[in-house]
């Protein structure tokens, strides 16, 4: 068991666009495999073990409440892994809500640079906002054997119960252990380990803030417990920032065509429809995927409920099936988006791609 107290973190800046210019070149390079960003040693798992490096994007785990209550991400890596035998990159410092595609491949590029350099895992202290929308693109393009963790916290670095702390030591515990190999990309909270494909945040206050899926493992008395291995979606090593638009349109009462027309307008070739119920829409929505999917637009349907399988067992969800839309059965529309996004980008089909891992 790696001891994270032993020396001082070790804390060098990484600059985003010396990150997002790795991505860009890796990217381009290979389309369908991790040889561009992975060296030889851990390509094959001969990485030094217990050697994790954490990245840094900001989040509730590095915020601090200003004198009106409002809370920013302001801590350094540094302050947040101090005292832990780590190596730290700070990436950036953003609400995880403001994040876009473009600093996706600025984190993606900075974890695969780790792991290249031969880190044996990797921790990514992330917002909670948008923690799901990172994972799943990490894990759609990334295919290496070092685990990627990705935490943060519900609570600011200075409450006094503060969570992030915790959540820190447990997924460092989950990316030094050797179980942990081979998983792909993982989200820790509150003691529990998710595979990316399929979670999402599920309370806006509650510690245990993440769900969607079962848990495929947990922490306790600094020990990670694989139950079950991950289902890891890798479709291609591709640039999110130049990925094709993929718009979520939300469902609802009274609406009409116009949200999927202004979409299509704007550039969008994927649309993901947050359908009501199991899967279904107004007229106006079913007219749109009608007009649209024949010309190319890919469309899937989820929906705003949080759980339950998406299928085309009422009218109006089996008239857009009919029209060319696709049931997304388990992922909400957040993780669709994302799925749609790397099918697209990758040139496989959408229907295929969100019959397998949709």
């Amino acid at each position: 068991m790696t001891n994270f107290a032993a020396r001082p973190a070790r804390s060098r800046l990484a600059i985003g666009t010396f990150f997002l210019a790795v991505a860009l070149t890796a990217c381009s390079t290979n389309t369908n495999s991790t040889e561009a960003t992975t060296n030889p040693d851990s390509a094959k798992g001969e990485s030094a073990p217990g050697r994790v490096v954490v990245i840094t994007t900001g989040g509730t785990i590095a915020t601090s409440t200003d004198a009106n209550g409002v809370r920013r991400p302001t801590v350094s890596g540094s302050d947040l892994a101090a005292g832990l035998d780590v190596e730290v990159m700070d990436v950036m410092k953003k609400d995880s809500s403001q994040l876009t595609p473009a600093d996706w491949d600025v984190i993606g590029a900075a974890a695969k640079k780790a792991v290249a350099d031969g880190a044996s895992g990797v921790v990514i202290t992330h917002g909670t906002d948008t923690m799901e929308d990172t994972a799943m693109w990490l894990d759609v393009t990334y295919n290496g054997p070092a685990p990627i963790v990705l935490t943060g916290a519900q609570r600011s670095s200075d409450a006094p119960d503060a969570d992030g702390p915790a959540n820190l030591r447990d997924a460092l515990t989950v990316a030094s252990s050797p179980t942990a190999r081979d998983q792909g990309v993982m989200i820790m909270f509150a003691g529990d380990v998710f595979q990316a494909l399929g979670t999402h945040k599920v309370n806006t206050q509650d510690l245990h803030a993440f769900g969607g899926t079962p848990p495929i493992g947990s922490v306790a008395d600094n020990t990670f417990t694989l139950d079950h291995p991950a289902q890891r979606p890798f479709l291609g090593e591709v640039p999110a920032v130049s990925a094709p638009r993929v718009n979520v349109v939300a469902a609802y009462p009274g609406d009409g065509p116009g949200p999927i027309d202004a979409a299509v307008a704007a550039g969008a070739r994927g649309i993901i429809v947050e359908a009501l119920g199991s899967g279904n829409a107004g007229d106006g929505v079913v007219d749109a995927v009608r007009r649209h999917a024949p010309g190319g637009v890919s469309f899937g349907i989820s929906s705003r409920v949080p759980t339950g399988d998406v299928i085309a067992e009422y009218g109006p969800g089996d008239d857009m099936v009919k029209a060319g839309a696709v049931m997304v059965p388990h992922l909400r529309p957040s993780q669709a988006r994302v799925l749609v996004m790397a099918a697209l980008a990758t040139g496989k089909p959408v229907a295929e791609v969100i019959k397998r891992w949709g």
